[in-house]
């Protein structure tokens, strides 16, 4: 069996870790003193692993490629404009008011809620499909009440969305 090709970032950290990135890359994080022939090993080992992620990411690439200047001026539009009515109606619903909104680029997070209750939304979240948008707001939302993943948490959002899951996988294709 070959090792994939691979980028080593070695550091001062105690296990291995294998990372595809966004564009396709393969990254392997490594403690400073592990030899290469045990990372190719481990990394060797997690070949079916890598493979799933590298078509998974392939796959995600290629339904939603990297928006030009114009779509992305107009995803932000669309977010600045759709959001806050969205969450205002959620609010509503739940009980649960965030102390601020922003819209940010964020790459790997549709949404995040600070433990002051701001909360963020990427712009890129408006390229998926409006029951996605609805369920990450819902998502951010229940973060107000609960600050983990929880089951509590996640009782909460089915409360709106008994869905949620369905919703969930879409932001996941």
């Amino acid at each position: 069996m070959t090792v994939p090709d691979y980028e080593l970032i070695r550091s001062a950290r105690r296990t291995v870790a294998l990372e595809v990135t966004p564009d396709c890359r393969v990254l392997v994080r490594a403690p400073l003193r592990l030899s290469k022939k045990q990372i190719d090993g481990f990394v060797e080992k997690h070949t079916q692993w890598l493979e799933k992620h590298l078509e998974r990411q392939q796959v995600r690439q290629a339904r939603y490629p990297e928006p030009s200047e114009q779509e992305r001026e107009e995803y932000i539009r669309r977010a600045r404009e759709e959001l806050p009515g969205k969450i205002s109606h959620y609010s509503a619903v739940m009980g649960l008011y965030p102390t601020g909104v922003t819209i940010t680029g964020a790459r790997k997070r549709f949404g995040s809620c600070s433990g002051k209750n701001r909360i963020c939304f990427s712009w890129r979240l408006m390229q998926y499909p409006e029951a996605a948008v609805d369920y990450v707001v819902v998502h951010e939302l229940a973060h107000i009440r609960h600050k983990d993943h929880s089951k509590a948490f996640y009782d909460c959002v089915a409360q709106v969305f008994p869905d949620w899951r369905e919703r969930r996988a879409l932001l996941k294709e």
